[in-house]
């Protein structure tokens, strides 16, 4: 079978297809046809070492979002069959024609729904979900988002004003996604580089992280609570949080899924539910073959993308 894999850690240069064994499914695991694989920030920091523990062993396979039909069921698998067209979170291999998916994290593809849509909706839109389900927004209160255009972030601008938020503010890297995110009902839209981001929000939703994360603190109003949700580490100044009265939690979505089974369930029927009346969008910024894996960290890594970008193997 054909997967992407890299040798040494870096850029999108260090991506390379390759012909390698099908994997086999252990106990409790899918062994899945891929039909669609999502590319995340995530991914990307993966290749560039930047992951937890200095990045995954090399050679390295990349984990992350598919969509495809079940091949093979491992021992100790309850509830999916052959022939079953799921999704799910890969912990690794996700790049590739063949992938194990853990069956805990897989969830059905509705009959007419495509793999694409699949990837582009449930993942993010559970993580948009879970991180609005922790922060608990009250009617009328303000939302800021950062990484807002992204797979997550513009799912979460729309769900958090079907949820009855007040003021959702877009945060992005540049200005040209404005248009983009208020056709998706963002009420203000700023970038990272402008002094101010308007008026001080009651929760702050961030899926960026690094540099940015002092900056998401300092946007929060007194009293106010940030739901920390992305892979790019950060730290701030503890006395901000004691003098502002302000609270960040942690969300993981293998946690949240796992402790929240129901909750989480509940969350997959809502997505498909609300794609389906047309009230959510899923956006696909761009399908791409397998083998222009590196094309698409380019587009991610560039920042450029207005919702997802899709694989296709």
């Amino acid at each position: 079978m054909r997967r992407v894999r890299f040798h040494t850690y870096g850029g999108p240069e260090v991506l390379r297809m390759e012909e390698t064994e099908e994997p086999v499914p252990g106990p409790g695991d899918l062994l899945v046809r891929t039909e669609a694989i999502g590319v995340t920030l995530p991914s990307v920091r993966q290749v560039r070492g930047d992951g937890k523990g200095g990045g995954v062993p090399l050679p390295g396979v990349v984990g992350g979002e598919i969509a495809g039909a079940v091949i093979a069921v491992g021992p100790d698998v309850s509830g999916f069959a052959v022939g079953d067209r799921v999704t799910s979170l890969t912990l690794t291999g996700s790049y590739g024609e063949l992938a194990v998916a853990p069956a805990f994290l897989a969830s059905r593809i509705p009959q007419g729904a495509s793999a694409v849509q699949a990837v582009a909706l449930v993942r993010s839109g559970h993580v948009a979900l879970a991180a609005l389900s922790t922060a608990a927004p009250a009617a009328g209160e303000s939302v800021l988002i950062t990484g807002a255009a992204s797979a997550t972030g513009h799912l979460a601008v729309q769900l958090a004003k079907l949820q009855g938020v007040g003021r959702v503010v877009a945060a992005v890297s540049s200005p040209a996604k404005a248009e983009f995110l208020y056709g998706l009902g963002a009420d203000e839209v700023v970038t990272y580089d402008q002094d101010s981001w308007g008026e001080p929000a009651d929760i702050v939703l961030d899926g960026v992280g690094g540099d940015l994360l002092p900056r998401a603190l300092a946007a929060l109003a007194p009293g106010g609570r940030l739901v920390f949700f992305n892979s790019g580490g950060g730290t701030v100044p503890a006395y901000e949080l004691l003098a502002g009265a302000k609270t960040i939690t942690g969300l993981t979505m293998r946690r949240f899924s796992t402790v929240h089974r129901e909750l989480y369930e509940q969350h997959r029927e809502q997505l498909w539910e609300l794609a389906g009346s047309g009230r959510l969008r899923a956006a696909v910024h761009a399908e791409l073959p397998l083998a222009d894996a590196a094309k698409a960290h380019e587009i991610i890594e560039a920042r450029a993308n207005l919702g997802k970008v899709v694989l296709r193997p």
